[in-house]
């Protein structure tokens, strides 16, 4: 569809939708102005966030950097008073505490280091 008549399907100027496409080239466009072009395209407009490598994966991976981050606490006060713990058991630790937090709220809550 050229610009002329999405323009006249949108109710404005050419120019508009010149600057429409300009918008969107910079990343500027406004989800309302999108909405206004989905409309006069007889569309819906879908807007969503998928994540980079899966949404299971990225609950798995907070979970583990959260518990991960209670682990080195724990670790840290049990070398202080000579209870080291090895860094086997650290992990199979870590994945314990992980797979308990995937399924609570708060996981993505940011906690001090």
């Amino acid at each position: 569809m050229s610009t002329a008549e999405l323009a006249t399907r949108m109710g404005v100027k050419q120019q508009a939708i010149v600057a429409l496409e300009r918008s969107e080239l910079h990343d500027t466009i406004k989800l309302e102005t999108l909405r206004r072009a989905a409309d006069a395209l007889d569309c819906d407009l879908v807007y969503f966030l998928v994540p980079r490598d899966g949404l299971n994966n990225a609950v798995t991976a907070q979970a583990r950097r959260k518990a991960a981050r209670h682990v080195r606490r724990v670790a840290h006060h049990s070398r202080l008073e000579d209870q080291a713990v090895s860094e086997r058991d650290n992990a199979a630790l870590v994945d314990e505490i992980a797979a308990r937090f995937i399924d609570h709220r708060g996981l993505w809550t940011i906690s001090p280091p």
